[in-house]
């Protein structure tokens, strides 16, 4: 399909059966951003997907806009059932979630999906401050767009990459991964990171780490911690950054 062929619309009562129990799905025609609708008002459980995410947002508030039908964003709001101390897990838990359902894919730390060295698919986490506080977790995957319809030369989309899906379908079998995965995080948090080593396109690469501030340092990724820390061995030494601490990961030089 391209942009010049009718994007199939999606169907919430199609998109409540992929997604299957626990979780309530609410299918809204466009939306903001579905992080900030999913936040007002949070329900544990529930899916809120929007055919046409006008003003979506990534880490550090970086805008992502799609065209109509071209692609699958919502957020789901979860209790990751694991205690507060290992939710830096989360975001990367989604990644490898995604990565999964996709298939073929590898994750740029803490959590940009790639195929190949293209990004395909980004995620959000943020905290929301109920009683007990509960996670949104911000899923956007780039499925028909065209190279046109991309924002940056970095990106793909899976039709660019020739895998034909149906968002339904792919619906279903990320919230399913997701599921799975923070269920296996809530068993046993401190194997997860084994898992998503394996599945790193960042892991043993020499790359330029930005930081707030105009700052940025060099060195090489050598391995990440229990709780998904980045571990960075520079001249000075070895370095233990969160994803909250960095702007970019970039290759070196």
């Amino acid at each position: 399909m391209n942009a010049g062929s009718p994007r199939a619309a999606l169907d919430e009562r199609a998109l409540r059966e992929a997604a299957g129990p626990p979780w309530e799905v609410r299918l809204l025609a466009e939306a903001g951003s579905t992080n900030q609708v999913a936040a007002a008002d949070p329900v544990r459980d529930r899916i809120v997907v929007a055919e046409h995410q006008q003003a979506g947002r990534g880490r550090l508030d970086r805008v992502w806009v799609t065209p109509r039908g071209a692609a699958l964003t919502f957020s789901a709001v979860v209790d990751p059932a694991v205690d507060t101390a290992w939710w830096t897990l989360v975001p990367l838990v989604a990644g490898y979630a995604v990565a999964s359902a996709v298939g073929d894919a590898t994750l740029k730390w803490p959590n940009d999906v790639l195929i190949g060295e293209q990004k395909v698919a980004g995620i959000l986490v943020e905290r929301v401050g109920t009683k007990p506080p509960l996670l949104v977790i911000g899923i956007g995957i780039n499925v028909d767009q065209t190279t046109e319809e991309l924002p940056v030369p970095t990106a793909t989309s899976l039709a660019l990459e020739g895998r034909a899906v149906d968002r339904t379908e792919l619906f279903g079998r990320v919230v399913r991964r997701l599921a799975a995965c923070l269920g296996e995080l809530a068993r046993s948090p401190r194997t997860f990171v084994d898992q998503y080593r394996a599945h790193s396109a960042t892991l043993g690469r020499d790359v330029r780490v930005e930081l707030p501030g105009d700052r940025a340092v060099t060195g090489r990724v050598c391995d990440f911690d229990e709780h998904g820390r980045l571990l960075l061995q520079t001249a000075e030494g070895l370095l233990a950054l969160s994803a909250g601490d960095v702007v970019h990961v970039r290759p070196a030089g």
